[in-house]
């Protein structure tokens, strides 16, 4: 490969090899350092959230809260620095995930318990599909979003039915049962429609009266059809996705991945690999 391939100069070269490659021995153990550093914050938010604990170790737990947070911060840092054009990296998924990891922490300064939040930390392990060429469930991840994406509208349209669905019930169980056995409006009937059709099934409001239960049992029957209507939907489209082997090659300039094995562009900058 050339240097042109690359962002200007060795430094940032090198970078980019470590930080996003993971087909490179230093890529490798750069993302697995990496992935526990991200366990290990995390144990540590999770621990400072019991009261035993936090009340005898809560310096401690802070200490190293915010070690983790200041190496991910210096982390995110050397990813804008190791790509070309560091806006589309900072707007991809993983560049925001990358801030929302750091964020909390600095936003705890000024709101008090936002740290809490840094459990979306998580999501950066994500990442162990490239460290253990796990290619192959990229593609299978990309296939799944690509087919919620596909049924977006169906989806949509099928949403819309169901509100409709839960308004008519809902209304028809206030006329029916009434407030004298909880059904006191009829957005609280709506409240107990949704609960329903989901098989939910709280039960801090139920029909007393016998046209209410056979109501209620028509709604029951209904919500184990319509549960299946989404599944069906977004497993359609995902037959009509082809499967296409992809590398854990990451663009340098914009970090993007899941290219194929024979690409030769970013398939989201245009740049060449």
């Amino acid at each position: 490969m050339h240097d042109d391939q690359y962002p200007v100069g060795a430094r940032r070269r090198r970078l980019h090899e470590i930080i996003f490659e993971a087909d490179t021995a230093a890529g490798r153990r750069f993302d697995s350092l990496l992935l526990l550093a991200i366990i290990l914050s995390i144990v540590v938010v999770l621990l400072d959230s019991v009261a035993s604990i936090r009340e005898r170790y809560h310096g401690v737990l802070l200490a190293l809260e915010w070690t983790f947070t200041i190496l991910f911060t210096i982390e995110y840092g050397l990813r804008l620095y190791a790509v070309r054009e560091q806006w589309r990296y900072a707007t991809s998924f993983f560049g925001i995930v990358d801030v929302l990891a750091v964020l909390p922490n600095y936003l705890s300064l000024v709101v008090p318990g936002a740290q809490s939040l840094v459990v979306i930390r998580a999501l950066r392990m994500l990442r162990v599909f490239r460290i253990f060429k796990l290619a192959e469930y990229l593609e299978e991840s990309r296939q799944l979003w690509d087919a919620m994406r596909a049924s977006r509208r169906k989806i949509s349209i099928f949403l819309f039915v169901v509100l409709t669905i839960v308004v008519i019930v809902g209304s028809a169980m206030y006329l029916i049962e009434g407030p004298e056995h909880g059904f006191d409006n009829i957005p609280v009937s709506i409240y107990w429609a949704v609960v329903t059709l989901t098989t939910v099934g709280y039960g801090d409001i139920s029909p007393q009266t016998p046209l209410g239960q056979l109501l209620a049992t028509v709604v029951m029957l209904l919500g184990y059809g319509i549960i299946a209507v989404p599944t069906g939907i977004v497993t359609a489209e995902m037959t009509r996705t082809a499967r296409t082997p992809i590398s854990g090659q990451a663009c340098p300039s914009c970090a993007a991945e899941g290219h194929e094995y024979d690409a030769r562009f970013c398939r989201k900058c245009g740049s060449r690999l």
